[in-house]
């Protein structure tokens, strides 16, 4: 092998493996009362989306923010970083109707499937209007499949998004509801 071939092939090597390092999904810890849930981020599939996480999450929006509506079976919503500051500026009558300051995304459907651990952007009745509120599925939901932006999923720690506060059945509303202590990216 010649020089010239030899130094296009590392190129091309070393091309391939940084592309690599950047394709790598960003990973996120939302520390809950009970433990630490590990969550990968799905960079590729939704990327608008997993940016207004990442931002919203390094200016600690998140810190604080309630589980303010909780069906057992179903999904654990959060994210209302207007009205579901426990710590802050907690409203039980305004909870799950407000957003951040940040407009609204695009829908970012995807074929990835809404099952047990995955994270969804929750939204209005428009496919566009999804802001910084989510939740997380406690089982499979296929009827939610291609209707709500999916942008991550679980890794470890499903069993302390189990132990949040459930709410009351139907509603889901919960009173006096456990929140997300910190979200860390890793």
């Amino acid at each position: 092998m010649n020089l010239k071939k030899i130094i296009i092939l590392s190129l091309f090597l070393l091309n391939f493996i940084t592309e690599g390092k950047t394709m790598e999904n960003t990973k996120i810890t939302i520390q809950l009362k009970n433990g630490d849930v590990l969550v990968e981020l799905f960079n590729d599939i939704a990327p608008n989306h997993v940016k207004r996480i990442i931002e919203l999450s390094k200016q600690g929006k998140y810190d604080g923010v309630a589980f303010h509506r909780v069906i057992d079976g179903f999904m654990a919503q959060t994210g209302d970083v207007k009205h579901g500051n426990m710590k802050d500026n907690f409203n039980a009558t305004l909870v799950g109707t407000g957003g951040s300051d940040l407009p609204d995304l695009k829908a970012e459907f995807s074929d990835v499937p809404h099952e047990r651990g995955i994270l969804s952007m929750a939204r209005s009745q428009s496919p566009n209007s999804a802001n910084s509120q989510f939740f997380i599925c406690f089982d499979k939901h296929p009827h939610l499949d291609r209707q709500y932006t999916v942008f991550g999923k679980v890794i470890s720690g499903m069993e302390f998004v189990d132990k949040i506060k459930k709410g009351v059945p139907g509603s889901g509303a919960v009173d006096n509801p456990d929140f997300i202590e910190k979200i860390i990216i890793e």
